[in-house]
């Protein structure tokens, strides 16, 4: 491929809008790779703080202790840990008000951890809507620039007597990294949402287990 085919020249000779095009595919794609690695981190940290509060919480201690270490707040203690304080917290708050209703505090102690749930989850799952716009909106805009520099390529060839393909390659050759372009910001973000996706859907089952089992405790601790 000489130099007047190559992707820097052909991004150069390209149209305004297929430039335009190109531009805003390359912002899409470089905030698609900030979002995998911010929400790569993320992930990471929270199945790690996971991991540690459950081994803390299944090895007999106090849940009174347990309790106080969670509410210090010199260090994140993670989303489960967030969602024992919300439940401990509603059931000593209950238990206070209404000492002789199990009911009241197992109730009480369920909706705060099921908004706490929720809470952590949203967090958790921020970002993640970009992702799929940007897999799946990425190749629509490519195949736009390159549908408009084809566009533009043939109506170059209204003012030629004799068409060759050597006249019509450079034309067609720049339209089509628009649509390159667009495939490398979708490609990226759709797979790491669909692996997202997954990674906190099984955040969320160890999240939700672990409120049915925390539950049963409370519920013995009530009686």
């Amino acid at each position: 491929m000489n130099s007047d085919m190559s992707i820097l020249s052909l991004v150069q000779q390209a149209s305004a809008l297929v430039q335009f095009v190109m531009a805003l595919l390359v912002a899409i794609s470089v905030a698609s790779w900030t979002v995998i690695f911010r929400k790569l981190f993320a992930l990471r940290a929270a199945r790690q703080a996971t991991d540690q509060f459950e081994a803390e919480f299944w090895r007999d201690r106090d849940l009174g202790e347990l309790f106080q270490q969670v509410q210090d707040k010199s260090r994140d203690h993670g989303s489960l840990a967030r969602i024992f304080e919300a439940g401990m917290s509603e059931f000593l708050k209950v238990r206070q008000q209404k000492p002789g209703d199990p009911g009241a505090m197992l109730d009480g102690a369920r909706r705060a951890m099921r908004a706490s749930y929720q809470r952590e989850v949203d967090m958790l799952e921020s970002s993640l809507p970009f992702l799929a716009s940007a897999g799946s909106v990425s190749p629509y805009i490519g195949l736009f620039g390159t549908v408009w520099g084809i566009m533009n390529s043939f109506r170059g060839l209204a003012n030629v007597q004799q068409a060759t393909l050597a006249s019509v390659a450079p034309g067609i050759a720049e339209a089509l990294v628009a649509t390159a372009i667009g495939l490398f910001a979708a490609i990226p973000a759709f797979v790491a949402y669909n692996r997202f996706s997954h990674d906190l859907d099984r955040l969320a089952s160890r999240f939700e287990t672990f409120i049915e089992e925390f539950s049963n405790i409370l519920q013995r601790r009530a009686r």
